[in-house]
């Protein structure tokens, strides 16, 4: 039997190809009982239900939304922030009827999935301004949403206001009476030698923005900090670059780190100097993710909205894709301090 088409199905039934056709895509112009009949003549002939291609085509829309990342999925999925990003981003899009593809930065060889990739529009999330990936999604001239970074001419972001964020933290250690503070930081060059100099404006606008954050609360209080980098990858880069914080002769009475997965390294490093954290050291993450309190002490963080973060993304796309929403905005949310276990007053002899 040869394949089974539209037309195949309407010569079993005895209706029209066009009546066939609005059984899968409009099937309100239907009756229910016509409806049931051309579905189950279809389920018995073996039809497997119109081709994608064709049906974006006649549509103008793939029903798809790409999400432009930096390094590979194994990355974000591993880290308790890029996975509940990602799971808001699809689940919102579900909810819509869309499908989600994942576009790697950099990582697609010769196939270049932001210039090959069929989609209706792409969500931009924490991606270098310089990648070939993103210079081919806009030279396609898709909707565009950035995420966690400097927003595109013409295009709506979403941000969290990490500076304030980051200055509630640095003053909470001021406010204990800490005056010797290190900062635990991305290392702007991912990938790069560690002894590589930092640019004046990382590509990630987070740390950029928290860095900026510490250093205005501390310089209110007259206090110049230690500071390391460390890579996003390998985790253990974070751990290292703790180490070599506490272990300086003027050793840091309080650390304020990049996320909670620095300070949950940080962390580490102190107790495998021997040091006590609070007693000791004083440590404050970044972002409230679930490894804030799966670790012990509990994490003094700062909240940022995550899940808010990707559905609000994904709103600001679909108006961007229906043209239906305002001018293109720049979203900023909130973030607030959540004090737990890990930071207390310096030690007396400090």
């Amino acid at each position: 039997m040869g394949k089974v088409t539209l037309q195949s199905i309407a010569d079993e039934v005895g209706v029209s190809r066009m009546t066939v056709s609005n059984a899968f895509s409009r099937p309100e112009k239907l009756s229910a009982e016509l409806r049931e009949r051309i579905l189950a003549v279809a389920d018995e002939l073996g039809y497997v239900g119109p081709d994608p291609a064709a049906r974006a085509l006649a549509r103008g829309r793939t029903g798809t939304v790409g999400l432009l990342i930096t390094g590979r999925l194994s990355e974000q999925a591993s880290d308790p922030v890029g996975a509940e990003f990602l799971v808001a981003v699809a689940d919102a899009l579900s909810d819509h009827g869309l499908a989600l593809t994942l576009i790697t930065a950099g990582v697609g060889g010769e196939t270049v999935p932001a210039r090959d990739v069929p989609m209706d529009g792409a969500l931009v999330y924490v991606c270098e301004p310089e990648s070939t990936d993103l210079a081919w999604l806009r030279r396609r001239d898709l909707p565009l949403v950035t995420v966690d970074q400097e927003a595109l001419p013409g295009h709506p972001s979403i941000n969290v206001d990490d500076r304030a964020g980051a200055r509630a933290a640095a003053q909470h250690l001021v406010d204990l009476g800490h005056r010797r503070v290190g900062l635990l930081n991305l290392h702007p060059i991912q990938g790069g030698a560690l002894d590589e100099t930092p640019t004046d404006a990382p590509w990630n606008p987070p740390a950029s923005e928290r860095d900026a954050g510490w250093r205005a609360a501390l310089a209110g209080a007259g206090i110049d900090p230690a500071v390391e980098l460390a890579p996003f990858r390998p985790v253990t880069a974070a751990y290292d670059a703790a180490r070599r914080l506490l272990e300086r002769p003027d050793r840091p009475t309080g650390l304020l780190c990049f996320s909670d997965v620095y300070a949950a390294q940080a962390m580490r490093a102190a107790e495998s100097l021997g040091l006590r954290v609070p007693q000791d050291v004083s440590v404050v993450g970044f972002d409230d993710s679930s490894l804030a309190t799966a670790v012990h002490p509990t994490l003094t963080t700062v909240s940022q909205p995550v899940s808010d973060k990707g559905r609000l993304a994904v709103a600001a796309l679909l108006d961007s894709m229906g043209a239906t929403g305002p001018d293109p905005a720049r979203t900023v949310l909130p973030t607030s301090l959540v004090v737990r276990e890990s930071t207390a007053p310096p030690p007396s002899d400090s």
